[in-house]
């Protein structure tokens, strides 16, 4: 059979991804993706150290990240991201900085973290006041408040869950708990930590149930990465993806309660008896939809 019609594959755009050894969620990643970008992953060497501000410290080494961009420069991606949040964030801002520096001079590329991604991302939706949910041990959580802290970001509340390893495994339920627990004192968004943390199915329901954005590791490591190629991350209804959704914290929070009509008085009430007019008054919704119009509105979409 000649298939020669077919035109060979669709041509694909390339995202480059540096991932420490032990990451575990390739497949999440690859659901905020188009079918036009595939990624390309590498993976830093193994070393034996449980998870720790240690091991964070050894998965960015500059030396290691070089060598990982290298390795994707075989297959010419158009822009690099580090798939760590730990691993951007333990050396500060400054560190940070010289990380994305390091992965630039290696493959001549647009790089980025997940760190450098996390503020580009609270600064989309101009959130200042967050609250933070983590796998990590206190020590660990405590530096990622502390480099939120480096750029004006105020924590206002926050649950870890104490893991050392096999971050991967953790469900969803505990995930939730985390965010409803963590999340006090009205922050404009809840910020959930660690790439090898599974939050993909989780985010549109916890943005619905607490009334504001949700932004996960892996969620904004596409998005920056995405947004670099001019393209867009997809996914299911959520506030840093959808034009819609992401209108600003305020946008998401409950709408205040309807006033109670209070009765006519009585005399009012017999003088207008009989007078009622057929016709609509002006400005009046009778919850119709406009003439010619769809049932909901020119999209076609439900109202939110």
């Amino acid at each position: 059979m000649d298939v020669s019609f077919l035109g060979g594959p669709m041509p694909q755009r390339g995202v480059g991804i540096v991932a420490p050894f032990d990451f575990a969620l390739d497949r999440e990643l690859w659901r905020w993706v188009p079918d036009d970008v595939s990624l390309h992953l590498t993976r830093t060497p193994f070393v034996p150290v449980e998870v720790s501000l240690d091991l964070a410290r050894l998965v960015s080494e500059h030396e290691t990240l070089r060598e990982g961009v290298r390795a994707l420069c075989a297959v010419a991606p158009e822009v690099v991201a580090y798939a760590c949040t730990s691993g951007s964030f333990v050396g500060g801002a400054a560190g940070e900085k010289a990380m994305v520096s390091a992965m630039e001079q290696a493959g001549e590329m647009p790089s980025l973290t997940t760190s450098g991604a996390m503020l580009a991302a609270l600064r989309e939706i101009d959130a200042r006041r967050i609250a933070i949910v983590t796998p990590y041990t206190k020590s660990v959580t405590d530096a990622l408040e502390d480099f939120l802290g480096e750029a004006g970001i105020e924590i206002t509340g926050r649950s870890y869950l104490g893991l050392t390893r096999e971050i991967w495994r953790v469900p969803y339920r505990d995930v939730v708990d985390m965010a409803r627990e963590a999340v006090v004192g009205a922050p404009d968004a809840l910020f959930i930590s660690c790439t090898n943390l599974p939050t993909y199915d989780v985010i549109p329901q916890l943005e619905a149930e607490l009334r504001m954005p949700v932004l996960s590791a892996n969620q904004v490591t596409m998005w920056a990465a995405l947004r670099g190629l001019g393209k867009e991350a997809v996914g299911p209804y959520q506030a840093l993806l959808d034009p819609v959704a992401r209108s600003g914290p305020a946008a998401m929070a409950p709408s205040p309660p309807a006033q109670a009509t209070p009765p006519p008085e009585p005399e009012a009430a017999l003088a207008g008896a009989g007078t009622e007019s057929v016709e609509p008054l002006e400005g009046t919704d009778l919850g119709f939809p406009p003439s010619g119009g769809d049932e909901w509105d020119a999209g076609g979409q439900p109202p939110v």
